[in-house]
């Protein structure tokens, strides 16, 4: 389960559906002498330091060439924290969230405590928690504290849904006997979390994910907000999530290309069938992998078709496609 930071094998995630504890035990080792964890979460995988280390989070940062105005994503262990890094004013609704839908693919933006280090906020005054849902995540993070996590790969590229994604992107630079990686298997989302802005009297979406707006309105009795904020938030760059391969979201594939489309679209002759997802969440967890895939194969062009369908994943997917096709 462990992948030391010198990029060794990584051995079986899962010993009868149990938590490897010696590995959580390691990953909170290193996190408390300083060093980085890549770390599996259920939406893709983080490059995690404790939040409350500067230096440590400081190399996150260079390690993914990731500007220091770009906020990241502070990974807690339950709702219990937003007394430790919410401000005073921070909406009821926000806090009835947390604990209907943590753990989960979700991460709430609110008015941060004057205590809250800025160097993860992005010098905002505000704070993103997420309470992630995988077992390994959840562990390391219980053991260790909070950590900030953004994903595991250098800033602006296909975010890593695999520890040799992470292993592939970052592995050269970090360091060995300091620094590890944590193999939990593949991503079951393979999408970044859903990021809703909770500074407002409304919930707004800032970053579309697995979470559904139905089960955010049933939470809150509230309306959701898809209006533009002066908060920034991870993921929000017009180019991002991008391979090497030019994506072109509309016109026929040409012969030597990549395809990634749903199930029911035939591959024209000559063209590279990279997945063809039966389902919109099928969709979300082959779209990185096929993207990679492409590079991996040496195309220099991609067409993808998403699904036509207007849930949350659905537009997740519209959205990281959008963002890897602009150059």
């Amino acid at each position: 389960m462990v992948v030391p930071g010198d990029a060794v094998r990584p051995l079986p995630a899962w010993l009868d559906g149990a938590i490897d504890e010696a590995a959580v035990a390691a990953a909170t080792s290193a996190l408390q002498r300083h060093g980085l964890v890549g770390l599996p979460t259920e939406t893709v995988y983080g490059l995690a330091a404790l939040a409350g280390d500067p230096a440590a989070v400081r190399r996150v940062f260079e390690v993914k060439g990731r500007p220091l105005d770009h906020p990241v994503i502070v990974h807690v262990a339950s709702a219990a924290a937003f007394a430790q890094w919410g401000g005073a004013d921070v909406p009821s609704y926000a806090l009835d969230l947390a604990q209907a839908l943590w753990p989960g693919p979700l991460t709430l933006v609110i008015p941060a405590a004057p205590t809250v280090p800025r160097y993860v906020t992005g010098g905002q005054d505000t704070v993103g928690l997420r309470c992630p849902a995988h077992p390994v995540a959840l562990a390391v993070v219980e053991a260790a504290g909070p950590v900030a996590a953004p994903s595991a790969n250098r800033f602006g590229q296909v975010s890593p849904t695999s520890a040799d994604d992470v292993v592939a992107d970052i592995g050269d630079r970090l360091q060995p006997g300091l620094d590890l990686i944590l193999d939990g298997g593949a991503c079951p989302v393979g999408v970044e979390s859903t990021i809703l802005d909770c500074t407002q009297d409304l919930p707004r979406v800032l970053r579309w994910g697995a979470v559904e707006m139905e089960q955010v309105q049933r939470v809150t009795r509230l309306a959701v907000s898809n209006g533009p904020s002066p908060v920034r938030a991870p993921g929000g760059l017009v180019s991002h999530y991008a391979p090497r391969a030019r994506v072109h979201l509309a016109g026929t594939p040409t012969a030597g290309a990549g395809l990634l489309a749903p199930a029911d679209v035939a591959t024209p002759e000559g063209v590279v069938r990279l997945a063809a997802p039966a389902t919109t969440r099928d969709f979300a967890v082959v779209l990185y992998r096929a993207l990679r895939d492409a590079d991996a194969q040496g195309l220099t062009d991609l067409w993808a078709i998403a699904p036509a369908d207007d849930s949350a994943l659905g537009m997740a997917v519209r959205d990281r496609l959008t963002r890897a096709a602009t150059r």
